[in-house]
């Protein structure tokens, strides 16, 4: 099955102002998280704004989402799945 792309909003407040060290350390918590649930799921990038975070996801469905949630200790507060990508090219084509 092709992974599928995600955007989850987490609740953490105050994210926005941890330093570069803290946000290094929960990125290692994060990876360590993917390593343990394997290739059905796969971290692209995160957006970190004054009181949530929204990361950008590839996986098999939303249920490893929430495993991951579960094994990081970073919340899912809201999981949506992307149906298609638009950008400005679209405008072109």
């Amino acid at each position: 099955m092709a992974l599928q792309r995600f955007i989850i909003e987490r609740d953490i407040p105050h994210v926005g102002n941890l330093e570069r060290e803290q946000l290094r350390g929960a990125a290692a918590k994060s990876n360590e998280a993917l390593r343990q649930l394997g290739p059905d799921i796969q971290w692209v990038e995160s957006y970190v704004a004054d009181d949530k975070t929204f990361c950008v996801y590839l996986a098999k469905d939303e249920a490893i989402i929430l495993r991951h949630a579960g094994i990081s200790g970073f919340p899912a507060t809201k999981i949506t799945r992307v149906r298609k990508k638009i950008d400005p090219t679209t405008a072109a084509s």
